[in-house]
């Protein structure tokens, strides 16, 4: 893909710094400032800027310290990037802190009712007069706080040379064109700018250009709502939920999506369910009774969630229902962090329910991961006939990533071994004269044939059962038919590994080490690996999408003498079931794990394997 950046002026070019650098915004949390940042990083998209956003808000509680991180970068690398050259200070609580971690060299701008701790002799300063600009517009009282962070996207705009056009277009956006608050913003912005045009000397380094080529085809969107989106395309008709960050969004699109695409044509009646319950238990045995009466259900929460539907998710296991759960994780154990991000539901996942049994897992990378996986969710728990996770994150779900436009699923739903009522009658004929039984397995695969409750045929009938039972669905406890139902499941989810999404491989001649890694990780490795190639050292990779794995995995990591497992979580969950899975290559596995709340940076992984 060709990328180009728009000539600059001949002048002092090689002392400034086009579209490579990190913008922080500190503000307090219940400022109003999300529509400014969405204003920033918006325009900059539209610039055609490769460009990332990364939200880091407290729980809920109004007041508390938030800031909003803006990576860009010409050459696309979109992880979290530590160093910070531009720092936009509008909170007193922490304005100390916030001016000391700016780079040399960088800028810091700065509401000047705040107090400087530190006069820095190597950075610029721009003091803004937020109060003096707010008062000149003359806005009511209530809307002061909010109107005021429009401050600092005027003086950026200036500063950095963002097309004032562009923040015009994305307040025409975020505002759905309606004409009060767009003007009402507007007008700030737009006083900020022209005070600072007038004001302040432009003589710091960063800039931005219009670029082409990176963004083209794309969205800017969060994963939350391509999940959502995704499942809406997908053809659910149930969905249960509790409300609990960073999941809740999810519901919520679903929720919009729905209403939008999702109506009879004639009646405009709806043609799903979504239900708010009372609790996770009551949401997520919601889904389970949907699934079993063949609805394409799902329910989204967290790990603390995932903790309370263990018992339901273990039943639909062993009674073999096919649920989909979204799990956006977040720092645990316990409530941990609600508003950080992690991947240290993995094992959980897993394994999740008392005895034996192991549930399909999906590692969406992306926000476009999200969308496809959504619908790869709901036919490889129809096909097996079983609950399945798609493991999402914070960082996912609720940060603004560039993702390639969707495309609407062209393949039909996979409803897996459903019988109708004529292939109940043909089913003798079909299998050698063996008559229909729910827990039987016939094809060898593990999977059973399945009806739904209305089916009009006298066989259609079956208990399910969550204890002992054969594999006509009776009960029993002898030992022989414990014993074979479990081999039964265990075989169905060998069958899995050949179903769920395969890795991603990228293989380079001469390297003698690799990463192994998953999810939200991936920006950071492909930076790191152009980091230690740079270094001259060549690194494989390969990008585990689903759980279980497959035999690419272990041919992959015999090839190489040392694969770095790199994860967001404190005990190396991946590293973990790996060893388990790939016995006798436990000397080639290296574990890379870090878990403080962020997302992983490049740095962190380039030193894992240089150090």
């Amino acid at each position: 893909m060709s990328v180009t950046v728009q000539e600059a002026p001949a002048k002092q070019v090689s002392q400034w710094v086009y579209n490579d650098f990190n913008l922080n915004v500190a503000t307090a949390n219940g400022s109003g400032s999300q529509t400014s940042n969405n204003l920033l990083i918006r325009s900059l998209y539209k610039m055609g800027i490769p460009v990332t956003g990364k939200n880091l808000f407290p729980s809920n509680i109004q007041g508390l310290p938030t800031w909003y991180n803006i990576r860009l970068s010409k050459d696309g690398f979109l992880a979290r990037r530590e160093r910070v050259e531009i720092m936009i200070c509008m909170n007193g609580a922490t304005v100390a802190e916030d001016m000391e971690s700016v780079v040399p060299g960088g800028i810091i701008l700065y509401d000047d009712s705040l107090p400087v701790a530190n006069h820095r002799k190597d950075v610029q300063y721009y003091p803004m007069p937020v109060k003096a600009l707010v008062k000149a517009a003359d806005v009511t009282y209530t809307l002061q706080r909010y109107v005021a962070n429009m401050v600092y996207v005027g003086v950026a705009a200036f500063l950095l040379d963002i097309e004032m056009a562009e923040i015009k277009n994305a307040l025409d956006w975020n505002f759905d064109g309606k004409p009060k608050p767009i003007q009402l913003n507007w007008s700030m912005v737009t006083a900020a700018y022209e005070w600072a045009q007038q004001t302040l000397v432009n003589d710091q380094p960063y800039r931005v250009r219009r670029m082409s080529g990176f963004n083209e085809g794309t969205v800017l969107i969060d994963g939350n709502s391509a999940g959502a989106l995704g499942s809406v395309f997908a053809g659910f008709t149930f969905a249960a939920w509790y409300p609990i960050t960073p999941s809740s969004s999810l519901a919520e699109s679903m929720i919009s999506y729905a209403a939008q695409t999702r109506r009879e044509p004639e009646t405009q009646k709806a043609t799903y369910a979504i239900v708010q319950a009372e609790d996770e238990l009551a949401a997520i045995g919601m889904v389970i009774g949907a699934g079993w009466a063949g609805a394409r259900a799902l329910t989204a929460t967290s790990g603390p969630g995932i903790s309370l539907m263990a018992e339901f998710i273990g039943f639909g296991y062993f009674t073999e229902i096919p649920a989909v759960i979204w799990d956006i994780q977040r720092m645990g154990p316990s409530t941990g962090l609600p508003t950080r991000t992690s991947q240290g539901d993995l094992l959980a996942a897993y394994f999740l329910g008392h005895g034996d049994g192991r549930h399909p897992v999906l590692l969406p990378a992306d926000p476009t991961e999200c969308f496809e996986m959504a619908s790869t969710a709901f036919d490889l728990a129809e096909r097996l006939q079983t609950p399945v996770f798609v493991l999402s994150d914070l960082d996912i779900g609720m940060n603004l990533w560039i993702s390639k436009e969707f495309s609407y699923p062209e393949t039909p739903l996979d409803r897996g071994k459903v019988l109708t009522a004529q292939q109940l009658d043909a089913f003798k004929e079909e299998h050698n004269g063996q008559r229909w039984g729910r827990y039987l397995d016939v094809d060898g695969d593990g999977i059973p044939y399945r009806t739904v409750p209305g089916t009009d045929h006298p066989a259609a009938a079956y208990f399910t059962r969550g204890t002992g039972h054969t594999p006509y669905a009776t009960y029993s406890e002898r030992a022989s038919d414990w014993e074979n139902n479990l081999q039964r499941l265990a075989r169905k989810f060998e069958t899995a590994r050949s179903l769920v999404p395969a890795p991603i491989l990228q293989e380079v001649d001469g390297a003698r080490i690799a990463i192994l890694s998953m999810g939200s990780n991936h920006p950071a490795v492909v930076e790191a690996r152009s980091r230690l190639l740079d270094q001259g050292i060549p690194t494989s990779y390969l990008r585990l999408r689903a759980l279980p794995i497959n035999s690419e995995v272990r041919a992959f990591v015999e090839r190489y003498e040392r694969v770095y497992v790199v994860e967001n979580n404190r005990d190396g969950q991946l590293y973990e079931i790996l060893l388990t899975e790939l016995p006798g290559l436990s000397t080639r596995l290296v574990s890379a794990a870090k878990c403080d709340g962020l997302p992983l940076s490049a740095r962190w992984i380039t030193e894992q394997i240089t150090q």
